[in-house]
């Protein structure tokens, strides 16, 4: 063993170190394992990598790649995989119940891996939407030293001369039911919009993500934005193998990284780059884990002072391999901090602050998809929380390429997504309603679904601008239009929104944060006294079993009561 580490100090004595241990070490050497890496530092390498999607079919590569660094750096690695469920795969059907519960399944698997082996230090491997904030809740559950790599992007697709990603498929599909799209057209777009390896290339929920790694502090810096089929992936995953030996060595842990001000820093990113409206839910989520309050209300505080910069799709022209050619996510932090909008004292997984980082990096004036704070897209944040009669528990609207920030309209009510697509489909939605969508939040769905097939068709009908959509559910990062999601309290709980009837009258306000229902108070009593809590068809599995524990959205959508409960830490055992 080295002299930089002392075992007698780390978990994983508890499996390597002492006579009484020589059963446990009887495994290592079955594996191969030498009398001397036994005694160094064990890193868990979590892995999210499965055949189920491009998102995640680099992801054992890279983190194949990293146990050399790790090695290198003087520990032994361990690889692990957990799940994923992809939202592409399960958007629009009944599978889509099952994508935020997997968050949900990926952290606590994770937990439990490091927690059942004694692992020292951790380095996760993600690729699609939720694996990326069930990775880093993990991280910030055990307080190991961690550091979270993305499994990077795809590139985009080309179709009729321009880049393409899935969110065309999706409103193509729109487009087919209104008679405008050919079956040739999306048949020739849906071969070509998803060229190879790697998550959805705009700024939809995976992206938007792997930013808050970076801007958070638990990703090496401008290592996420990197497209998954570049070679330079495997270079950041021995990279990140060997800095997390640097952060065992001096005991820097995912804690004192991932302060109030680094989430701070990182909702601000979000809105910086207009990314997807599940950061409201994500972030809440890993504070939870940490013992920190900060809610969806503190997410829109720091929403609504910071500019949109970042030109990204869906709202703007260009995707993340624009990013990463433009400069990065440290490229957007540079000019951000620049004008006192984030705090560069947080640590990250360097070893250096956020600003020290930053200082490495020299402002690019050329490039086209990261603007000047000084000159940016719109004053305001690309994401916008909302509050009012309709939502006293919050709400929250992308507003990133968005002409009309103000929407006034008569409801028209479905109680699952489902009935709202059909009607979609059959194009029995009228110009100037607020489509309204219930009993899909948290427990409600249960599973929170988001709703990309219909906000896609909607804007494949030409309606995308027309109608508003207000839904307890979750839109995907994908969505654009005048989409309200995580409505609260949600319907299943007797919210307002279980209470509006067809025609009633619903005004949004994205530039006040408001978000109202005009019904008379007498006659919201009546309907409450009629109302009745319903049954949902899942009453076993997961699904029941993630119903009857999860909060409501605007803390997040967790299922256990956090850091703050903790009577000790896993990383101190």
């Amino acid at each position: 063993m080295t002299s930089r580490f002392d075992k007698n100090r780390l978990p994983s004595r508890h499996v390597s170190v002492g006579p009484e241990r020589a059963p446990h070490r009887s495994y290592y050497y079955a594996m191969g394992i030498s009398e001397e890496d036994i005694a160094k530092p064990f890193v868990g390498i979590a892995s999210a990598g499965n055949d189920s999607a491009p998102c995640n079919t680099t992801l054992n590569a890279q983190a194949d790649a990293a146990r050399g660094g790790v090695i290198a750096g003087g520990g032994m690695p361990r690889r692990f995989n957990t799940i994923t469920v992809t939202d592409g795969i399960a958007m629009g059907h009944q599978g889509m119940k099952s994508s935020l519960v997997s968050r949900e399944v990926i952290a606590d698997s994770v937990e439990l891996s490091v927690r059942g082996h004694c692992y020292d230090a951790l380095i996760g491997f993600a690729g699609c939407d939720k694996s990326l904030p069930g990775m880093m809740m993990a991280m910030l559950r055990l307080n190991v030293p961690s550091i979270f790599v993305y499994g990077g992007s795809i590139l985009p697709g080309r179709f009729e001369d321009r880049d393409v990603t899935v969110v065309d498929v999706f409103e193509a599909v729109g487009r087919y039911a209104a008679g405008t799209c050919p079956l040739s057209a999306l048949t020739a777009l849906e071969k070509v919009a998803c060229p190879g390896h790697g998550a959805c290339g705009g700024q939809f929920t995976a992206n938007t993500m792997a930013c808050v790694g970076e801007a958070i502090g638990l990703s090496l810096p401008n290592s996420n934005m990197v497209p998954a089929p570049y070679r330079s992936r495997e270079e950041i995953a021995v990279a990140a193998g060997e800095a997390v030996m640097h952060l065992v060595e001096r005991n820097i842990r995912p804690r004192d990284i991932c302060t109030r001000a680094a989430f701070v820093n990182a909702a601000r990113v979000v809105a910086a780059t207009g990314g997807s409206t599940n950061g409201a839910l994500h972030l809440p989520a890993m504070a939870h884990e940490a013992g920190i309050e900060f809610d969806l209300f503190d997410v829109a505080e720091a929403f609504k002072s910071t500019p949109y910069i970042a030109d990204l799709k869906p709202g703007g022209k260009y995707v993340a391999k624009d990013m990463h050619e433009a400069g990065g996510v440290y490229m957007l932090m540079k000019t951000m901090l620049g004008a006192g909008l984030l705090d560069g004292e947080c640590m990250t997984v360097t070893g250096r602050t956020l600003g020290e980082n930053i200082d490495q990096v020299m402002w690019n004036p050329d490039q086209k998809v990261i603007h000047d704070v000084r000159t940016p897209l719109s004053p305001t944040g690309g994401v916008v929380g909302l509050r009012g009669s309709l939502a006293p528990d919050g709400a929250i609207v992308k507003v990133a390429g968005l002409a009309r920030l103000k929407f006034s309209g008569p409801a028209r009510v479905f109680d699952c997504e489902e009935d709202a697509f059909a009607a979609v489909e059959a194009r029995d939605i009228a110009e100037g309603s607020v489509v309204v969508i219930r009993y899909e939040g948290p427990k409600g769905g249960p599973g929170m679904r988001e709703m990309l097939s219909t906000t896609a068709a909607l804007y494949g009908l030409g309606l995308g601008e027309s109608v508003a959509l207000i839904t307890d559910g979750r839109f995907s990062g994908g969505t654009r239009g005048f989409c309200i999601g995580h409505v609260g309290p949600e319907a299943a709980e007797g919210g307002p929104i279980a209470l509006v009837e067809d025609g009633d009258i619903i005004a949004i306000d994205a530039e006040a944060g408001t978000i109202d229902l005009d019904v008379p108070g007498e006659m919201l009593a009546a309907r409450r006294a009629n109302w009745r809590p319903r049954t949902t068809d899942y009453q076993s599995g997961a699904l029941w079993r993630y119903a009857a524990t999860v909060g409501p959205a605007y803390k997040g959508a967790v299922t256990h009561p956090g850091g703050s409960a903790e009577t000790h830490v896993y990383a101190d055992i």
